[in-house]
């Protein structure tokens, strides 16, 4: 089975893709981020977004995407309505290339891989390169947390495989 899990933001989307088998060995197929830059429009930013889920659905045919649940905190409510732009992007992506959308709280996902719900992005890139046996962290964050949200479909809903 190919996961893929994303951790939306307009200016950076982490991805990663990666696979399980039956005897639930884990491997680590692509993981990034899409970019794009504040100068361009709205628009063009989410364009370019979509573009490259599509590239990623064609090329790795995904069954699942993972996202992390939108969580807004009152003190920044324009970071929650712009991660929402690229979120709704990336759930687009999803139904377009028909890939089962799952979406899990942020305590969730850091509980799954780190053990402690409320774990720092620092833990959560150590926990995710222990996992996948990775020579450095890796890089930016939003990897390791498009990572996490991949790793935690695995834990939560293919314990019996």
């Amino acid at each position: 089975m190919i996961i893929l899990g994303v951790d939306p933001g307009l200016g950076l989307t982490g991805y990663g893709v990666i696979e399980i088998d039956r005897k639930r060995k884990l491997k680590l197929k692509e993981a990034g981020v899409i970019k794009t830059s504040h100068k361009d429009t709205i628009s063009a930013r989410l364009e370019n977004i979509y573009d490259n889920f599509s590239e990623l659905a064609t090329e790795y045919k995904p069954e699942v995407l993972v996202l992390e649940k939108l969580y807004s905190h009152y003190k920044h409510p324009v970071t929650s309505i712009l991660m929402g732009h690229s979120r709704g992007v990336v759930c687009l992506a999803a139904g377009m290339f028909k890939i089962k959308l799952v979406n899990y709280p942020s305590t969730r996902i850091k509980k799954s891989v780190t053990g402690n719900g409320h774990a720092s992005k620092v833990q959560v890139q150590g926990a995710i390169q222990n996992l996948f046996g990775l020579k450095k962290k890796p890089e930016p964050v939003d990897v390791s947390d498009a990572l996490a949200a991949a790793l935690t479909y695995v834990n939560m809903e293919l314990k019996g495989i």
